[in-house]
């Protein structure tokens, strides 16, 4: 016993946990035909959920054991401007239509889930942990952390939304006729962040490079503006 919780306890199993977790996620979406219920992110995370709650192992010791991930997510973000470069023709006539998608989705989205939050009872600790819900998650840790939310609420309150936003977000589309892969990959991008721009990526090039571009442009304008309205209204 003392020998199998001194290898939980290694750096090493944490990371092998999230690989394989995410590898075994990416199986099953494909077996699923790609169906957003069945994205690698939700299902890693309900393995790891389950292999977590059956092994002596916190949530705190395997968080810390993938800093090295957590910090990976930054450069990944910023590489999502190759794709955006490759595309950056299509952006011609919508440059400020764009940015106000961007401005005005980056205010509405915390804006009525803090409202929605409130009205149901929730108290201060959970309104600053989900004003940063639909930024991408090294983002949305750092500014939960300068408002004195739950990063632990937020961690996971952002995989969900993103998901969500996966989910419905094509099928959105499809009801209200909107085809244009432009416009999809902004509303993903700014709604749903990395998980909603995985997903763009899926309907063409030009929507996932639109997408990741909305998805840096929302966390640099929430990243200035939420600790503001944070302050100002908490």
């Amino acid at each position: 016993m003392t020998i199998l919780t001194t290898a939980l306890e290694q750096p090493l199993f944490s990371l092998l946990l999230t690989l394989i977790s995410f590898q075994i996620g990416v199986w099953s979406y494909a077996r699923c035909h790609n169906h957003a219920l069945a994205h690698p992110v939700l299902i890693g995370s309900l393995v790891i959920t389950v292999v977590l709650a059956l092994l002596p192992i916190t949530y705190e010791r395997y968080r810390d054991h993938n800093a090295l991930i957590t910090f990976f997510l930054g450069p990944v973000v910023v590489a999502l401007g190759v794709p955006l470069a490759r595309e950056i023709k299509k952006l011609k006539g919508i440059t400020l239509p764009s940015l106000l998608v961007v401005i005005i989705g980056s205010l509405l989205a915390p804006i009525l889930s803090i409202i929605c939050a409130w009205v149901l009872g929730a108290d201060e600790a959970v309104l600053r942990s989900l004003i940063a819900k639909s930024v991408t998650s090294p983002i949305a840790i750092n500014i939960t952390e300068s408002v004195g939310g739950v990063v632990a609420l937020t961690t996971g309150v952002t995989v969900f939304t993103g998901v969500i936003g996966a989910l419905v977000g094509p099928a959105i589309f499809r009801l209200v006729g909107l085809q244009d892969d432009r416009l999809q990959g902004l509303i993903l991008g700014v709604n749903a962040h990395g998980v909603g721009t995985a997903k763009a990526f899926e309907i063409s090039a030009t929507c996932g490079a639109l997408s990741g571009l909305a998805m840096g442009l929302t966390g640099a304008f929430s990243a200035f503006v939420l600790p503001m309205l944070v302050r100002l209204f908490l």
